[in-house]
């Protein structure tokens, strides 16, 4: 709790993966993937209760072990292809407020996918909300290439017409910095949320910025194989 408001964590883990079989489970620098986001939810000084959301047993078991509560396991409406995060985030609320009286004032969103974030950026994401007197943050860094040097190809790939709509002439570090969603961390107000359905706010919204190398966002092996370097060498 941080001046009197409550936080729900909501680490979101299905059981099925394509890209990556079984990557919230996968063992990474000694523990399961998901084990990473607990550690750091668990950790943070603020969050009142940190909870998975899942539909395998597997999962659930390894969320019970390393601290998190497993209240319910996800109906299989909200787990297959096309569920999508504001209904999970929108189930999970109900649920506590209608099977447990519990509210909460906001919720923070940990997807378990960004191994790197710790207790430390959600701790700072989390005051830096509060500083910025805004209802929602979501975590940011900055974009690894100059997107002013990528483009759509035609289908027969010829590069004149890309290139001629690319600033190549600028060198990268006189180019504009752009920034990308991380995808590891995403604070709302609920109140909030529950009127516009929806994490992205319209207004008094904000960007929460984490370095690169903390941004590793696990969705194919190469990200995979990346985390556990960086995790590896303390990087």
């Amino acid at each position: 709790m941080i001046n009197n408001k409550t936080f729900l964590a909501i680490i979101p883990a299905r059981g099925g993966s394509k890209r990556l079989l079984n990557k919230n489970i996968l063992e990474l620098a000694g523990k399961p993937l998901i084990s990473w986001t607990i550690d750091a939810a668990t950790k943070s000084k603020y969050i009142d209760k940190v909870m998975v959301t899942t539909d395998a047993d597997e999962i659930m078991a390894i969320a019970k072990k390393y601290g998190a509560e497993v209240p319910f396991k996800r109906p299989y409406e909200l787990s297959n292809d096309t569920a999508i995060r504001p209904d999970i985030i929108k189930h999970t609320i109900k649920y506590y407020s209608e099977e447990k009286q519990l509210r909460f004032d906001y919720i923070i969103f940990l997807q378990p996918t960004s191994p790197l974030r710790n207790e430390n950026h959600i701790d700072d994401a989390i005051e830096y909300m509060f500083d910025k007197n805004a209802d929602a943050v979501v975590s940011v860094c900055e974009v690894e290439h100059p997107v002013q040097w990528s483009g759509v190809l035609p289908e027969n790939k010829n590069i004149s017409v890309f290139l001629n709509d690319l600033d190549v002439k600028t060198r990268s570090q006189d180019l504009t910095v752009h920034y990308r969603l991380n995808g590891a961390i995403f604070i709302c107000d609920v109140n909030k949320f529950n009127a516009a359905g929806c994490l992205f706010l319209k207004e008094n919204i904000f960007a929460y910025e984490m370095p690169q190398n903390v941004s590793v966002d696990i969705d194919t092996e190469t990200d995979f194989l990346l985390a556990k370097v960086l995790i590896e060498n303390k990087i």
